[in-house]
């Protein structure tokens, strides 16, 4: 497959992200213009919640999904709280919810406050609506562990698996996509995954959809059940497309 095809792939499944600690409504506004680019459109944009209602007045009537994150970055586990903020998402329009697990909690042993979240929070994202969970495996290490939470998050309802916030000193990595994919093609349910962060250039993106290929079988990774987080590696899939050199990407997610 040509880099303009693998571009392709994945600028379609592209979660565009803005988590950026001083993002602005001017930023969601050219986040979501990027979003639309006759290349694509991408799958969804990923920004804060108090950003949700400017997104869908940017994407209204195009098929631009609205993502949003809650118990974000930290993966507390104050069950209440995270519904509570869930519903304020929904509410405002969201159409996915990136949930952070308590992956605190999961490394002492609690099993049962991070599967409680995460069946707390499946219960209200309905509708069509989509549950990722973000398990933060740069800071589960152990691929024991990182199994684990993946079999967890699938068996409370996740409709995707995510790798990481992109906030902590390791984000995705070929390793750990291995794992949660191997553990989604164990349960049998059609749960997507998605790596994110650090992922910057189109070799990058051809790592995990060839991770995804050679697991679950060429075809299975569409905007359905793969998708990839990142705000720098947009410009890079944009000028494979159209046959450019590679740009330098901009961004830290």
């Amino acid at each position: 497959m040509s880099d303009a095809q693998t571009a392709t792939r994945a600028l379609r499944s592209l979660d565009l992200t803005d988590l950026t600690d001083n993002c602005t409504d001017q930023a969601i506004d050219a986040l979501c213009k990027k979003a639309l680019d006759p290349h694509g459109p991408v799958a969804a944009v990923c920004v804060w919640p108090q950003f949700v209602k400017r997104s869908q007045e940017n994407l209204r009537g195009s098929p631009v999904r609205i993502a949003t994150v809650v118990n974000f970055p930290a993966g507390g586990e104050d069950v209440s709280r995270v519904t509570d903020d869930t519903q304020e998402a929904l509410s405002d329009g969201a159409n996915e919810i990136d949930l952070v697990l308590p992956y605190e909690a999961l490394r002492r042993g609690d099993v049962a406050v991070a599967a409680e979240m995460v069946e707390a929070v499946r219960d209200l994202v309905d509708q069509g609506r989509l549950l990722k969970v973000i398990l933060e495996t740069g800071e589960l290490k152990d691929p024991k562990l990182i199994a684990q939470a993946s079999r967890l998050a699938i068996d409370a309802g996740a409709d995707f698996i995510k790798t990481s916030t992109g906030k902590t000193p390791v984000s995705a990595t070929p390793e750990a996509a291995e794992i949660m994919l191997e553990a989604i093609k164990a349960s049998g349910k059609p749960v997507g995954l998605k790596p994110s962060g650090g992922i910057r250039t189109v070799a990058d993106a051809k790592i995990y959809l060839d991770l995804a290929d050679r697991i679950m079988g060429f075809g299975w990774a569409t905007p359905q059940t793969f998708r990839i987080g990142a705000s720098s590696v947009y410009d890079a899939l944009i000028a494979a497309i159209e046959g450019r050199a590679g740009t330098t990407a901009a961004g830290t997610y």
